[in-house]
């Protein structure tokens, strides 16, 4: 297995993540420091640390699974220098992390976990996941906006999937996507000429925010990790 993967699935943080701390020299294989990626290791007999501290792989028992409502200025990441990030609002002991991102200036739903296999799986756009927004624009949006939005825009230099588009007020609407390109709907919005005012992730898969409250979190129920992992 991959020394990369290895970490992702022991809840230390996401595969993308982990390779930047092997490039960075937290990462120990038997002792020795490893800086090289893609280094395989043995999960049975090799001994990962991470600064120190032996890495195991959980088992199924041992996964946790999160839900967030992650409040404006927040960032989702495991590590970020002079920020406040959305592992600072969920002090549990368990190593855990963000499936996806949600950017600083966005609110609402983030799923946390362990699980380094769900991660992957709800991060990949071929599963073709939804994630719902309720957005709020500075202007009133049109309709042939919404449609554009709806049909798909070349967004540097990539044109977005097809999406699930419905206004709720003259400058609000929400869209539901199977992808997540870096501040897509900021972007898709921009290009329209319009600016987004306020931009909140209400349900990612199966998983809603309902009531939770902002920068409350919850553990999911059996029935919810049961529809996420099946």
């Amino acid at each position: 297995m991959r020394l990369q993967k290895f970490l992702a699935r022991a809840g230390v943080c996401s595969r993308r993540a982990g390779e930047e701390l092997i490039v960075a020299g937290h990462i120990q294989v038997n002792d020795s420091t490893v800086t090289t990626l893609g280094t395989r290791v043995d999960p049975e007999n090799d001994v990962v640390l991470y600064d120190g501290t032996r890495v195991h792989l959980p088992g199924k028992t041992d996964f946790v699974y999160i839900a967030v409502n992650k409040p404006k200025g927040v960032v989702t990441s495991c590590a970020q220098k002079q920020a406040r990030i959305i592992l600072d609002l969920v002090p549990i002991h368990e190593r855990i992390f963000p499936v996806g991102r949600l950017d600083k200036d966005s609110q609402g739903l983030v799923l946390l976990t362990n699980d380094g296999d769900l991660h992957n799986k709800l991060s990949h756009p071929s599963h073709n996941h939804e994630k719902e927004y309720q957005v709020t624009t500075s202007h009133p949006v049109k309709d042939a906006d919404l449609d554009a939005m709806a049909r798909g825009m070349v967004i540097q230099g990539k044109k977005t999937r097809k999406a699930r588009v419905r206004r709720t007020s003259k400058n609000r609407f929400t869209i539901v996507l199977k992808q997540g390109m870096n501040r897509q709907i900021r972007r898709m919005v921009g290009k329209t000429g319009n600016r987004v005012e306020t931009l909140v992730r209400v349900r990612m898969a199966n998983i809603s925010l309902d009531d939770l409250q902002s920068g409350a979190w919850r553990y999911l129920t059996s029935e919810e990790i049961a529809g996420l992992t099946r």
